[in-house]
């Protein structure tokens, strides 16, 4: 949907859950010297001023990562909060592109999709240091025209913003054709949980459908009077080794809010 702008929630509690959990997998799969591939469907611009107007309108930020960066300062998720404050400002937040084309390196290839022009325009810009390929599409058709991607080791992100409400219905069917495509491929979708509970079928589809999945989801209180989301999923094909133990780490920083 080419209203959604994620600068309004850069920052936020579902954004460290998703970012930390992201960081962690991807420094684990450069633990081995062999080339991948990462995949990421709805980029965003790459990196927020979390002192942008917008994004102080909401206050998300001050809530989440304002918090909660300490606990990450022996993370790769803290390493790249801390880089792209050096190269873009103390006010800089990396949104999952960065993080990954921080933490990956020359021989990797990563493929980001971002279909509003404006956010597209500043993913291009942000991403231009970096040996990164930045598609003006639609994510999901970008992904199913990849995979299974050369090299064929490796993992995607699938982050949307929902503001399309047949998300919940087709995402399944996506993944289902993607699982089947990539046998081996780490495919990690982000999910928000909302007071009306939208993504209940879409996760009991995907765990009948992926019954070894990790899904793993933390809670949280609204963000402000009337915020419909309490909560930010993680359900992930293939995980890497000890990402549930990580998860669970993650699950006890957020017990402590």
């Amino acid at each position: 949907m080419l209203s959604y702008q994620h600068i309004y929630h850069a920052g936020n509690l579902a954004d460290v859950h998703k970012h930390a959990l992201l960081a962690w997998m991807l420094r684990y799969l450069t633990a081995k010297d062999k080339p991948l591939t990462y995949i990421e469907t709805h980029a965003g611009r790459a990196v927020y001023d979390l002192q942008d107007e917008y994004a102080l309108k909401t206050g998300e930020a001050a809530q989440g990562i304002a918090r909660l960066e300490g606990k990450f300062a022996d993370h790769p998720y803290g390493e790249t909060l801390q880089q792209t404050k050096a190269e873009n400002g103390e006010t800089a937040y990396p949104g999952s592109p960065m993080i990954a084309a921080q933490l990956l390196r020359a021989t990797d290839k990563i493929h980001l999709a971002e279909l509003h022009p404006a956010e597209h325009a500043a993913l291009d810009f942000a991403m231009s240091p970096y040996p990164v390929t930045c598609h003006l599409t639609d994510g999901f058709g970008m992904a199913h025209s990849l995979i299974p991607p050369t090299p064929r080791r490796g993992m995607m992100l699938i982050d949307p913003s929902y503001e399309i409400k047949t998300d919940y219905e087709t995402i399944p069917r996506d993944i289902r054709k993607y699982a089947r495509a990539w046998n081996v491929g780490i495919i990690a979708l982000w999910y928000p949980i909302l007071t009306n509970f939208a993504h209940s079928d879409m996760i009991k589809t995907l765990s009948d459908d992926h019954p070894d999945a990790l899904r793993h989801e933390v809670r949280f209180d609204p963000a402000r009077p009337g915020h419909g989301m309490v909560g930010s999923g993680m359900f992930i094909l293939n995980p890497p080794y000890g990402a549930d133990a990580e998860a669970k780490r993650i699950t006890n920083i957020y017990k402590d809010l």
